[in-house]
C-alpha cells in the first residue's frame, strides 16, 4: 500500500484540497492524509513538493510513432502539398524512425505526463517499442487499401498486425485495436470486415475523416486536389466511397473519428446520434492548413472529445501541455477558464471512457495511474488550477503508472 498527497486533487468532482489517496495497482480509498495514515499504518508514504497537483494521467489518443524522425521533410501550411512530401520522404522517414528514436519519444511523451498512448501503426514496426515502454499503449493496427485488386492481401497483412497485438496483451500494458485509415482509402469491403473484427473482439475502433477540403471534394464530386493525385499514384478518378456510406458503415460500433474540421454541423450531428466520439488535434490541423475543429459545436452536440498530438509527421511535439496551450490559442472564442477545464477532461476522463479504460479518474477502483504537476506558487483561485496548469507546465514532476513510479 502506498499513501500520496498533494495540495490539490483532480478528482471527478473537480479540484479537492488536502486530501491524499491510497493506492496499489488500483486507487483504494481517498480522503486526508491522516485518516488513511491511521487506517493503513505500513503504506508507504509519498510527499509531493509545495503547490503539486495530482492529476490521473494523461491520455494520448492518437498519435503516429512511425514518422517521429522528420523535422523539416515533410511541407507544411497545406494539406495536399504536405501528402505529396509524404509520398517522397515517407521510406526515408520510416526508415531513420529507428527503435530507439521512436522510444526517446515515448519518454518525452511520458514526461509531459502521458501515461496512456494511441499508437496508430500502419505497418506494425512500432509493436516491439510499445511493448517496452512504461505506458500503457492501445494500439491501433492500421488498414488501408482501395484498390479492390489488392485488397484481399493488404487484409492479409491487417490481420496478421491485429493478430501479433493481441497476442501481446495478457503479458504487457497493450490493449489491440483497429484504425481504418480514410474513407478516400480503404474500400468499402475491406471496412466492413475490420469494423466486424472491432465487434466481435471488443476493440477500439478509430478513424480519420474529413481532415481537409480536397477530402470533401473528392469524396463529394470525384473532383478537387484529390483527382489528380488518385490519378498520379493509383490511376483512378473514382472515389470508393462517398462521405454518407462512410459515416453509415460505423453506425452500430461506437469509433474515435479523427481530425473532422471538414465536418458540417449535421455531420457532426450524426456522429453524436450514432454515440462516436472526436480526436482533436489543433497543431497538426493548423500546421496543414486544414481549419479548425469547432469545439463550441461540439459541445453543443454534446459529442465527447480527447486532444491529441497526432504524430511528428505534422507537429513539432508530442509534449501534451504544447497541444493544450495550442488549443487555449486556436480556440479563442472560449472563455479561458472554461477551456482549460474541458481541455483537462479531454486527456483524462474522457479518454479514457472513448478508449474503453479503466484509467483517467482519481476515483476508488480506478488503475493507480497519476501525473503530478507542481505549479511555481500557490493558485489564488481553486477555479484556475487547469489553466495554470497548462499555461505553466512543461514537464510533470512525477508519474506513476499501475501504481509504480517511472518518473
Amino acid at each position: 500500500m502506498k499513501i500520496i498527497s498533494a495540495n490539490y486533487i483532480y478528482t471527478p468532482n473537480g479540484f479537492v484540497s488536502n486530501k491524499a489517496v491510497a493506492f496499489t495497482d488500483t486507487i483504494k480509498e481517498i480522503d486526508t492524509f491522516e485518516v488513511l495514515k491511521n487506517k493503513y499504518p505500513d503504506a508507504h508514504i509519498i510527499k509531493t513538493a509545495a503547490n503539486s497537483v495530482l492529476f490521473p494521467g494523461f491520455i494520448n489518443t492518437h498519435v503516429h510513432l512511425e514518422f517521429s524522425a522528420n523535422k523539416t521533410s515533410l511541407k507544411y501550411g497545406s494539406f495536399m502539398p504536405w501528402l505529396d512530401s509524404v509520398i517522397e520522404h515517407r521510406e526515408d522517414i520510416v526508415s531513420e524512425s529507428n527503435n530507439a528514436v521512436m522510444l526517446d519519444q515515448c519518454h518525452a511523451m511520458l514526461r509531459s505526463g502521458i501515461s496512456t498512448f494511441g499508437a496508430i501503426s500502419s505497418f506494425g514496426n512500432e509493436l516491439e517499442v510499445c511493448e517496452k515502454v512504461s505506458q500503457r499503449v492501445v494500439f491501433f493496427n492500421e488498414l488501408i487499401g482501395s484498390n479492390a485488386q489488392y485488397a484481399d492481401m493488404l487484409y492479409g497483412d491487417f490481420m496478421e498486425r491485429v493478430n501479433a497485438s493481441m497476442s501481446c496483451e495478457a503479458s504487457s500494458l497493450i490493449t489491440p485495436a483497429i484504425a481504418i485509415h480514410a474513407a478516400y482509402s480503404v474500400h468499402p469491403i475491406i471496412l466492413q470486415k475490420a469494423i466486424n473484427i472491432a465487434k466481435t473482439h471488443t476493440l477500439p475502433l478509430s478513424t480519420h475523416f474529413l481532415e481537409s477540403q480536397a477530402e470533401r471534394e473528392w469524396l463529394e464530386n470525384a473532383e478537387g486536389a484529390f483527382k489528380g493525385f488518385f490519378k498520379k499514384y493509383f490511376n483512378t478518378q473514382t472515389p470508393v466511397t462517398n462521405i454518407k456510406e462512410f459515416m453509415y458503415a460505423f453506425d452500430t460500433y461506437p469509433t474515435h473519428f479523427t481530425h473532422c474540421v471538414q465536418a458540417t454541423k449535421e455531420e457532426l450531428s450524426y456522429l453524436s446520434q450514432k454515440g462516436h466520439s472526436i480526436a482533436h488535434c489543433p497543431r497538426s490541423n493548423r500546421y496543414l492548413g486544414v481549419g479548425r475543429l469547432p469545439l463550441e459545436t461540439v459541445k453543443e452536440l454534446d459529442i465527447p472529445y480527447s486532444v491529441a498530438t497526432d504524430g511528428l509527421s505534422s507537429n513539432d511535439s508530442l509534449n501534451m501541455f504544447d497541444e493544450l496551450r495550442a488549443a487555449l490559442m486556436l480556440h479563442h472564442q472560449a472563455p479561458i477558464d472554461l477551456l482549460a477545464n474541458s481541455l483537462i477532461r479531454s486527456i483524462t476522463s474522457d479518454a479514457a471512457d472513448i478508449l474503453g479504460l479503466n484509467c483517467g479518474r482519481i476515483a476508488v477502483g480506478k488503475l493507480a495511474d497519476f501525473a503530478v504537476v507542481t505549479l511555481s506558487e500557490t493558485p489564488k483561485r481553486e477555479e484556475e488550477i487547469a489553466l495554470w496548469t497548462i499555461l505553466h507546465t512543461k514537464e510533470v514532476s512525477e508519474v506513476y503508472i499501475n501504481g509504480e513510479k517511472v518518473i
